[in-house]
């Protein structure tokens, strides 16, 4: 099979200028942003960007900003020929691949704050992290011109956020949030996959079933947030690996938290299983 060359751009002008000509040509311009290391479920974002545009721009950026002093920026995976091998089989027509210097001069002093939203949750326990998230999304939005955006649900209180800055900075962008995809065994695809050992693997399951104990819960009658919480946890501490950063239950649009379950509501949490951090959503109440 003839491998597909896919052009891979990393000067900001050059790819405004290409979304320019793009959209005086009457193209519409669909965005996918990723920090690289793709997977099946960044696969499946460019395969529904590619169905609702007539150009697909992949961003791969390991976005410094948004991690904090003692995280895993200089560890995070990164495969741009493997990534661009996968973008090019899924349909995208470009890769948006900047290197940091070139977004992020020497002299840059601006971010983009949502205040309510990012409070709590990751917010919390990654203090900084949702204005680097916010300020690189905003950058992509202006260089690339889209008008959708494709995000996952995995990262669900970061889509709300995206949603919401969308809203309050007049973008006009359509955001569209896709399904989490899994592996067969419930686990959420994530590029800090990759960080764990079998063991550790088999063992960050427990994030899923502790999702389907939530469910199993609420449709047996239980309404009571806090003993729904607290029957996850009780599940996921039983996995020797794990760590509890949180869980909550919340409301989808406001991430406020709830108290009774009287309407669909979103379970969060996120868990450490060894060193590796891990999130993961359902929604509950159905």
């Amino acid at each position: 099979m003839e491998e597909i060359m896919l052009p891979v751009v990393t000067s900001p002008a050059e790819m405004a200028a290409q979304a320019e000509r793009w959209r005086k040509a009457g193209e519409t311009i669909a965005l996918v942003p990723t920090m690289g290391c793709l997977h099946e479920g960044h696969a499946s974002l460019i395969r529904r960007a590619r169905q609702k545009a007539g150009k697909v721009v992949v961003s791969i950026f390991v976005n410094p900003i948004q991690f904090g002093p003692n995280e895993d920026y200089a560890s995070y995976p990164r495969d741009l020929k493997g990534d661009t091998a996968l973008a090019a089989a899924e349909g995208a027509d470009l890769i948006f691949a900047p290197e940091a210097s070139a977004l992020y001069g020497p002299d840059f002093q601006t971010t983009i704050s949502v205040a309510k939203l990012t409070a709590g949750l990751c917010g919390a326990s990654r203090p900084g992290h949702f204005n680097g998230v916010t300020t690189v999304v905003a950058l992509l939005f202006h260089l690339v011109k889209p008008h959708l955006a494709v995000f996952g649900a995995k990262d669900y209180q970061q889509a709300a956020v995206i949603r919401r800055m969308n809203t309050d900075l007049f973008f006009g962008i359509e955001i569209d949030v896709a399904p989490i995809v899994r592996e067969p065994s419930g686990l959420a695809l994530s590029s800090r996959n990759s960080y764990l050992s079998p063991q550790e693997r088999a063992e960050a399951t427990v994030l899923f079933q502790s999702l389907r104990l939530a469910e199993g819960l609420v449709q047996a009658g239980e309404r009571n947030a806090g003993k729904i919480t607290a029957a996850m946890r009780g599940l996921i501490d039983g996995v020797a690996s794990s760590s509890i950063d949180y869980i909550a239950i919340v409301d989808p649009d406001s991430l406020a938290p709830v108290e009774e379950i009287d309407r669909e509501v979103q379970v969060l949490l996120a868990v450490r299983i060894g060193t590796t951090r891990l999130i993961d959503n359902g929604r509950i109440g159905r």
